[in-house]
């Protein structure tokens, strides 16, 4: 490549770079000597010091194995980075294990976490000057953190996911994460014993990697692509495989490019790509908490977009892809078929797709997927990517119902039945572990409504996934006789007829603060409704006599990032409606 330095003079002394870039901030001129020092230090050299700075930002920890493996594919960055003539500087960030922490007070540290790596990239690269980013993700919140923080330093970034876990095997049939969890279900209602729900759980996560199915990190790997952050076809490839190394190593030769390029977040992401991105969101059958995360992203970007716009594109939108939770095969299968590209490309054929939308090599969409060797569509398993003439559902499999029990909207992952109409009494409990105890211990029957409020993102604080909740009330049987909804969020491995983001939520005076036992709840997935049957002078009288709830933590993280939190409704951002300083 040629470098925009110009090196070392004659008489071994530093030229100035050829270009303003951030990091001539701590590198250039005779009173950076003591900057240059502390680079010496760490065994860098003049030619790095005249190299565009490459930050690699990397989450790897011990406490996923989303994350576990993270340090090797830092290495193959950092080489990538290195052999196209940057100078690569890895920095570590946080992760929190969804998985881990499901159904636990831990829970309420996941979306905060979001917030604290967007935070940290952000802080780092511009205190330490970076010219460009290379940003690694593993567990679920690590992926639209990386992304916010690109959005916000607008530098040249390419987005690496550290790619999924394979399925195990129990009795002969491929296992995921979400398994275990419905298997808790499954043992309380007699159904497993406990020797197998042992067997099971040693079985289902066989090594490094984020959970299998189109959960939340598979989905917002694929949103990566869709947006254009992430090169075409690097969402699926395994975490074990040499594949997603290489994919990794490419990556860093690219941020390079994209830095002499001067290509940014910047002149990527528009209202077109946010729109491909849930067209692919829906046609997938994408995690609900994508909905939270792109309406982040876009705020961050200060692009127009609303909880709107989900409904209106999946109603236009075929669900074509066959994956868990809803579906049967996991995000490997999905590679095996040409990976997330197939899909585009079948979309981008029904003219679903904006073709001419921008991506992190610069060029477009369309332009892309004519490049990739990419199987014959004939050649394509119909059992996991269907035709679009052939869907699994002739709608997205995201929905937006409102009504008056969620008047800014809420969200649910059509799993089952697309014409599910349920109506019964609500079972309202006031946090999580309430209404897990009473699962458990068999007081549900069909029919009900679980209400679980004060979860949401500043009432938790933190909007707790309840993937354990749901998970044993489908191991109980009632994945489709009882429906459950809440202001907190759900995982991606959730299925039924689950409906997240109340919003408003209970803390902020939404009337599902109202609701009580006995109400009856309606929801209507033809008609995008979700109401109680009160009307509006009983549900404005019974909010008026409820008592103000005391805030859940009063100093900590979690006390100042609840504080900060916006509406789901809008990303739940604590940083909304950003502007980017276009002075470059």
């Amino acid at each position: 490549m040629t470098q925009k330095h110009d090196d070392i003079s004659d008489d071994g002394l530093r030229t100035a770079k050829s270009t303003s870039l951030p990091s001539s901030d701590v590198t250039e001129g005779a009173d950076r000597a003591p900057h240059r020092a502390m680079f010496y230090a760490m065994e860098y050299d003049e030619e790095d010091l005249a190299s565009p700075m490459i930050g690699i930002a990397n989450p790897a920890a011990d406490v996923t194995p989303c994350n576990v493996h993270l340090d090797e594919l830092a290495e193959a960055a950092w080489t990538g980075v290195d052999d196209a003539g940057g100078m690569p500087i890895e920095f570590g960030t946080i992760t929190i294990s969804d998985a881990i922490s499901m159904g636990t007070e831990g829970m309420k540290a996941s979306l905060v976490s979001r917030e604290v790596i967007a935070d940290s990239v952000e802080l780092v690269a511009f205190g330490e000057r970076l010219d460009g980013l290379v940003t690694l993700a593993g567990c679920d919140k690590n992926l639209p953190g990386m992304m916010m923080a690109a959005i916000r330093t607008d530098l040249p970034t390419v987005f690496c996911y550290g790619g999924t876990i394979l399925p195990g095997e129990f009795h002969g049939d491929d296992v995921t994460i979400q398994d275990v969890f419905e298997g808790v279900g499954a043992h309380a209602e007699g159904d497993l014993s406990r020797e197998e729900l042992d067997e099971l759980e040693h079985a289902a996560c066989p090594g490094p990697g984020s959970c299998a199915g189109m959960y939340t990190a598979n989905t917002m790997a694929s949103m990566s692509e869709a947006l254009g952050l992430a090169p075409l076809g690097s969402a699926t490839a395994p975490a074990v495989t040499d594949e997603r190394a290489e994919i990794v190593a490419e990556a860093g030769a690219l941020a390079l490019e994209a830095v002499e390029a001067d290509r940014r977040p910047s002149d990527i992401l528009t209202r077109e790509s946010f729109e491909n991105a849930i067209t692919l969101d829906v046609a997938i059958g994408g995690s609900t908490n994508s909905v939270l995360h792109l309406l982040a992203l876009a705020a961050e970007a200060g692009i127009d977009l609303a909880i709107e716009d989900f409904d209106e594109i999946s109603r236009r939108t075929p669900h074509i892809v066959d994956v868990r939770p809803g579906g049967t095969h996991v995000m490997a299968d999905l590679h095996q078929q040409g990976g997330i590209p197939v899909v585009l490309r079948r979309l981008l054929d029904a003219d679903l797709l904006h073709g001419d939308a921008m991506t992190v090599t610069g060029r477009t969409i369309e332009d892309e997927l004519d490049a990739l060797s990419l199987p014959a569509d004939d050649d394509v398993d119909p059992a996991v990517v269907r035709p679009i003439e052939d869907p699994i559902h002739e709608e997205g499999a995201l929905v937006i119902l409102t009504g008056n029990l969620a008047p800014d909207g809420s969200v649910l992952k059509v799993t089952g039945d697309d014409e599910l109409y349920h109506q019964g009494p609500a079972r309202v409990f006031e946090r999580e572990e309430d209404a897990m105890e009473w699962v458990q211990s068999g007081g549900i029957e069909s029919g009900d409504v679980v209400v679980i409020r004060n979860e949401g993102p500043r009432g938790g604080p933190g909007m707790r996934e309840m993937l354990g909740v749901t998970a044993a009330v489908v191991g109980q049987g009632h994945e489709d006789d009882v429906a459950l909804l809440t202001d907190g969020r759900f995982s991606g491995a959730t299925r039924g007829p689950m409906i997240g983001h109340v919003a408003p939520e209970a803390a902020d005076g939404g009337p599902i603060a109202a609701v009580e036992d006995g109400d009856i709840v309606t929801v209507d997935i033809p008609n995008r409704e979700l109401s109680v049957a009160l009307d509006d002078a009983e549900l404005e009288s019974r909010l008026d006599a409820r008592d103000e709830p005391e805030p859940a933590y009063t100093s900590g993280v979690l006390a100042k990032y609840g504080q900060a939190f916006g509406s789901a409704a809008t990303g739940a951002v604590t940083n909304p409606a950003a502007k980017r300083d276009d002075d470059r």
